[in-house]
């Protein structure tokens, strides 16, 4: 999966101001990504609010993007939860036009056991159509998917190809690298994590902050492949205050505030029960967004 290698984004999902999809600033955002060098793109991960969506917002959005895009970038599919059933379901009706692939949360909440998850995403590998993406974030789904069992599924399921590990561990990282098979794919899902991580070797990022700073995601990816670290700590450092104040009221009413400010999307609009970043945090990321600039 070579569309799998570098620096990926996982777009925001642009909303008007009364609450609806803005496929305008939908268009515009997926624009600047290609035009800053972003190598693919991930569609309704956790990052666009996937789970305040609708059924059909998102068949639209994921239509709209694959229609958008027209074959310029390897296009990625977020389907995942915590109902597998309901996921097997998604997965299995998904129009895999334009993507190349699934990329599917470890279930949040129900807090599985490693039997648990390992049946989860067997269940999903038996269906899907394109290779699948685990997606390892223990911090928002209370579960942790752990290296064994991430192994496990690489040899029981051909189609598993890689795993977005979001786990901050990086003991974890080191023992999916030592076990994994040579062509399974470890990606960094946290950004201030790429360049460590990359040094471990990860092939990449599905990163947050790339929407607002694509070109700097993608120059520091790639000079971690060429083992240029001096450029990459370069950008890393540069970016890790941008990166914090993202989060710091929430994915991605950071990012999101970002982007309204350099007139990529038109509101910073987000669906309850986030709401928009405070005014002191917007002071804050107006003053970093100086010195980046």
């Amino acid at each position: 999966m070579n569309e799998l290698q570098g620096a990926g984004v996982a777009l925001i999902t642009p909303f008007n101001m009364d609450g609806t999809v803005d496929y305008e600033s939908l268009g515009n955002l997926i624009d600047y990504q290609i035009k800053e060098g972003m190598d693919y793109l991930v569609v309704l991960g956790t990052t666009g609010e996937t789970a305040t969506l609708t059924t059909e917002e998102r068949k639209q959005i994921w239509e709209f993007t694959s229609a958008h895009v027209a074959g310029r970038l390897p296009l990625v599919a977020g389907i995942g939860g915590n109902n597998t059933q309901e996921i097997v379901k998604q997965v299995d009706q998904f129009d895999i036009r334009g993507y190349c692939a699934i990329l599917s949360v470890s279930p949040y909440y129900n807090k599985p056991t490693q039997e648990g998850i390992f049946r989860h995403y067997k269940a999903i590998s038996e269906v899907s159509k394109l290779p699948i993406i685990l997606y390892n974030v223990p911090g928002r789904t209370g579960s942790n998917i752990l290296p064994a069992t991430a192994i496990r599924l690489t040899k029981a399921c051909s189609n598993i190809i890689a795993i977005k590990e979001a786990s901050g561990n990086f003991a974890q990282f080191a023992e999916i690298m030592r076990d994994k098979p040579d062509d399974f794919l470890l990606i960094s899902g946290d950004d201030p994590a790429t360049l460590p991580m990359m040094a471990l070797g990860a092939v990449g990022v599905i990163s947050v902050v790339g929407n607002a700073y694509p070109k700097k995601v993608a120059t520091l990816v790639t000079a971690c492949s060429k083992n240029d670290y001096a450029t990459a700590r370069e950008i890393h450092s540069a970016l890790l205050k941008i990166t914090d104040l993202c989060f710091i009221e929430g994915n991605p009413c950071g990012v999101k505030y970002i982007l309204k400010k350099q007139e990529v999307i038109a509101t910073d609009e987000v669906r309850l029960p986030l709401v928009p970043v405070s005014l002191q945090t917007q002071e804050a990321i107006e003053k970093e967004m100086a010195i980046i600039d």
